[in-house]
């Protein structure tokens, strides 16, 4: 709050020099004490360095900055590619469809004790044969990793269209070669759908086709490569 000084003004002062003498004060009172009272204002001392008024804001501002910073800050992998696992119900010819028909390239599988698979929620105690498919090479290549649980009977879903129920819908390859791509999946028997390949439009992949198919199970893969 701002300091308030109240003071009598003209010659008239409690003291005052007149003459070289200085005149008594109580004879000076009576006449001081017709002239008006000014009041007058003096603005709170602070530091000029940090205004009171300002300080809060300048909290809010550095917690601001530093909760932004931390929100932007992005999270770390030790791979970005993704692995898909899926759950078939006749294991041979899933690894036929993907390896013969689509070209994937089958890796050393692995097993899961049920124990394991128990304690991490993947099953109620069952123990799983994963056979791992790879598109690629490298150790940021794509793998699939297929597996059919003994002693199970999974309801199926229904897979007519990628809207006809929610989860993972398809899977997207891209190829180099559309019409080799058909010709292995031909010997295998399966036909493209509807339509396909389709040619997609110039601004989304221009020269590029898009071939729908589906695995022995239903699932539907998508093949994007040039229009054959």
């Amino acid at each position: 709050m701002a300091d308030v000084n109240v003071k009598r003004v003209g010659v008239g002062n409690p003291e005052r020099m007149a003459n070289g003498r200085t005149e008594n004060a109580d004879s000076s009172l009576q006449q001081d004490t017709a002239r008006p009272l000014i009041y007058t204002c003096r603005p709170p001392q602070h530091s000029p360095r940090s205004p009171p008024m300002f300080r809060p804001l300048a909290v809010l501002a550095i917690v601001a900055a530093t909760s932004f910073a931390t929100a932007a800050e992005p999270a770390a992998f030790t791979r970005t590619t993704i692995d898909l696992g899926t759950v078939v119900s006749d294991l041979e010819a899933s690894v036929r469809f993907y390896t013969e028909g689509v070209g994937f390239q089958e890796l050393d599988g692995f097993d899961v004790s049920a124990d394991l698979a128990g304690a991490a929620g993947l099953t109620d105690n069952k123990p799983l044969s994963v056979r791992v498919l790879v598109l690629g090479e490298g150790p940021t290549a794509t793998k699939l990793k297929l597996m059919q649980v003994a002693g199970t009977d999974p309801r199926t879903g229904d897979n007519t269209f990628i809207h006809s129920h929610t989860g993972f819908r398809y899977l997207t390859i891209m190829v180099t070669d559309t019409a080799a791509a058909l010709a292995r999946l031909e010997k295998i028997g399966v036909k493209p759908l509807a339509k396909s390949p389709v040619t997609l439009p110039q601004n989304l992949a221009p020269g590029m086709s898009l071939t729908c198919v589906k695995d022995p199970d239903g699932n539907l893969v998508e093949l994007i490569g040039p229009t054959p």
